[in-house]
């Protein structure tokens, strides 16, 4: 069943009465932005005053606090630069580290999430040596096994910038989290990273008891891209006759690059921190041609998704991406899946990461934690 946010409005939200009067302020730093020029770097003043602008009027106010310290931080515009600079800039995760500091709390992950410890180790695939970090809830075990996919457009971060998600996960789902450094483009361009993807999740299902896991209860998971790679990677684990997850979890998942016209494409396409244009550069970097556009493992919602395990799609509202995920339950529905999609009011994309700071990302992780345990039996 297709779900929206039911929480109610948080005492932070911000106040009717005032929002006419920061629109009326965003159109005017908008009118006189529009003939300023920008370092070739940086983000345009025009835009910076829409993100800006439409932040104030429509994030949550502890998601607009890590806006805000994100452009504190002083980021050049992705869409902008070179591959070497972008993975260089600062992240989502230095903003929340940042708001932690400034609320005097620790940055530690094992102070933000107890009772969860992680080791770095490298695996061996058919793909080759791949980096990974391992999550272990505390007890016994043996635990189910998540395998998880980072965000980043295949082309930058890494499972140390996604650290929160899959370490909230473990946590919320009592389970083990494999978090995988696929290869990246333009190194490794389309389709190295769902062959590696493939090749991880078939080192865990023969590898899970080594690691404290449970062979027989096997779920995939990502953020963005990588929310991506767990959809794609379940069909070809279905087609290669692997152990079957038993759940995939996708949270603002890529579900098609043939169009960025869609309504949340527009209504977002100068959205932070993810916008259109960082889009467009991500697949510029990614593709090997515009016919890769057409690959069923990125086009996922023409793929064949019959027999695929229950799925949980976790949107944000204030993202381009959110329509990408509609589409996605929509396609999984017509080919009998069981699927649930809730989307989140009030927050942007990389919002599942910053529990630590941010309200919905904590039901967020927690509802997908549920979900997750519902289907290993839990």
């Amino acid at each position: 069943m297709s779900m929206r946010s039911s929480v109610p409005a948080q005492t932070t939200a911000r106040r009717p009465f005032a929002r006419p009067f920061i629109l009326l302020a965003g159109v005017a730093a908008i009118a006189s932005l529009a003939a300023c020029s920008a370092p070739a770097d940086k983000p345009s003043p025009v835009a910076n005053a829409v993100a800006n602008t439409s932040a104030a009027l429509r994030a949550d106010d502890d998601m607009k606090t890590v806006l805000d310290a994100f452009a504190a931080l002083d980021p050049k515009a992705i869409e902008k630069i070179s591959v070497t600079e972008a993975r260089a800039q600062p992240t989502f995760a230095d903003a929340v580290n940042s708001v932690l500091r400034q609320q005097g709390r620790d940055t530690s992950p094992t102070a933000l999430v107890p009772g969860v410890t992680s080791r770095d180790t490298t695996i061996k695939t058919a793909a080759g040596a791949l980096p990974v970090r391992i999550f272990t809830p505390q007890g016994k075990g043996p635990f189910p096994v998540i395998v998880y996919f980072h965000g980043g457009g295949w082309v930058i971060a890494d499972k140390a910038v996604y650290d929160g998600g899959a370490r909230g996960l473990a946590k919320q789902a009592n389970a083990v989290v494999v978090s995988v450094d696929y290869r990246r483009a333009p190194e490794a361009k389309f389709p190295a990273a769902w062959d590696d993807a493939l090749a991880s999740y078939r080192w865990v299902a023969r590898n899970a008891k080594s690691i404290k896991g449970n062979p027989k209860q096997l779920a995939l998971a990502g953020e963005s891209a990588g929310g991506n790679l767990a959809v794609a990677t379940a069909v070809a684990a279905r087609d290669a006759g692997l152990t079957a997850p038993m759940h995939v979890l996708a949270v603002y998942p890529v579900a098609q690059t043939g169009s960025l016209n869609t309504p949340s494409y527009i209504e977002n396409a100068m959205a932070k921190p993810l916008n259109r244009p960082m889009v467009e550069w991500f697949l510029d970097k990614l593709l090997k041609s515009p016919a890769d556009k057409e690959d069923t493992r990125l086009d996922l919602v023409h793929a064949n998704l019959t027999g695929l395990p229950a799925t949980t799609i976790i949107n944000a509202r204030l993202d381009p991406l959110r329509s990408d995920g509609a589409q996605l339950e929509d396609a999984l529905r017509r080919a009998g899946v069981s699927v649930e999609r809730k989307d989140y009011e009030g927050v942007t994309h990389e919002f599942f990461g910053g529990a630590a700071v941010i309200q919905k990302a904590q039901e967020a992780q927690t509802y997908a934690g549920e979900r997750l345990k519902q289907s290993f039996g839990n």
